[in-house]
């Protein structure tokens, strides 16, 4: 076995850790209902013989959270460490990689275990002889902004579900700019509406029971009434744009939150205080943060991070999730943070 392996195994077999053991083949309706379709179109599927949709293993994180819970751990303090092979489809290239990682729940200390989490993953690249790079990200904070800037509550959720997927905020948020000032006054009933679609899916010969019925075509309908009625402050807009464009080195980005805090009267002193106590952790490694930076789940909770090659290739991300075991069932808030290492890079990038 190579040195650098022998260090990585070393790491993942350290006291206090119980080495996880997932099945290669899982179901996918895990997947699709946490992670969403643009993730499900990267699973490589099949069906058995139960009619149930398989998948080949495409991550650790998901599988593990639910063997926590269905071990009766909930609320315990748990470490799971992991080495094997995850599946994902690509345009080009293997759909095949070998993957390591760390997941810790449940501790006492959140911060002190995301720190864990980055010593590890620091740990586990450096054994294989290579210094990173790291871009981190709160979403903690950009909650924080959204929370407390001024705008109709129908948006909030809207803006957040966006959230790490940057083109598709961005044209949101131009939408949202370009809202005319006053709303259209001809607005219908819900009985209204209902009987309008009704005649319309009649006039099209189009059954009532099929698709969405005309009471759900009417509720959407009131949905963007009440949408097209619920305006954004520009400077609300301004706030958000001025948010998500920071890229900087973590020194300057934080003086450019805190300013931007101060002009909108927002309180960002613990997520701030957070990626300070990080950056620590980080060391003399080259930090940057990136306000529009989020992994594209929405069990996301605090400091996001991606540590990098020189060259811009992802080493290691992770972060904490904290929301992820009340989404799998848990009856109260359990804390999470966890990282992948991508092994086969890592051994590219050592030239091995």
């Amino acid at each position: 076995m190579p040195a650098p392996q022998q260090k990585l195994e070393a790491l993942l077999a350290a006291d206090g850790m119980t080495r996880a053991d997932v099945p290669i083949l899982l179901p996918a309706d895990p997947y699709f209902d946490l992670a969403g379709e643009e993730f499900g179109q990267r699973l490589l599927l099949t069906v058995g013989a139960d009619d149930v949709e398989y998948c080949l293993r495409p991550d650790f994180t998901l599988p593990i959270a639910q063997t926590y819970l269905g071990n009766g751990s909930a609320g315990s303090p748990a470490a799971y460490s992991y080495l094997g092979r995850i599946f994902r489809q690509r345009a080009t290239g293997p759909a095949e990689f070998q993957q390591a990682g760390l997941e810790l729940i449940g501790q006492p200390d959140a911060g002190a275990a995301l720190d864990q989490v980055l010593r590890f993953a620091m740990d586990a690249i450096g054994a294989y002889g290579i210094t990173p790079r790291a871009t981190i990200g709160s979403v903690e904070l950009f909650e924080r902004f959204l929370k407390q800037l001024d705008m109709p509550d129908v948006w909030r959720p809207r803006i957040r579900h966006r959230f790490g997927h940057p083109l598709a905020l961005s044209r949101l948020l131009e939408r949202l700019k370009n809202q005319p000032d006053e709303a259209d006054s001809s607005t219908a009933s819900h009985d209204q509406l209902v009987e309008q679609a009704t005649i319309a899916l009649l006039d099209a010969g189009m059954s009532l029971e099929a698709s969405r019925s005309p009471a759900e075509i009417a509720d959407r309908m009131l949905e963007k009434q009440a949408l097209a009625a619920a305006h954004v402050p520009p400077e609300t807009l301004s706030a958000l744009a001025a948010y998500l464009e920071i890229s900087s080195d973590l020194g300057p980005a934080i003086e450019t939150i805190e300013a931007l805090a101060r002009t909108h009267k927002i309180d960002v002193d613990a997520p701030l205080n957070a990626l300070r106590q990080h950056a620590e952790t980080l060391g003399a490694m080259s930090v940057r943060f990136e306000g529009s930076f989020s992994p594209r789940l929405d069990y996301y909770t605090g400091i996001v991070f991606e540590l990098m090659s020189a060259d811009g290739k992802v080493l290691s991300s992770g972060g904490q999730y904290d929301r992820l075991l009340q989404r799998l069932g848990a009856g109260e808030k359990i804390t999470a943070s966890g990282c992948a290492v991508w092994v086969d890079r890592l051994a590219r990038e050592a030239g091995q």
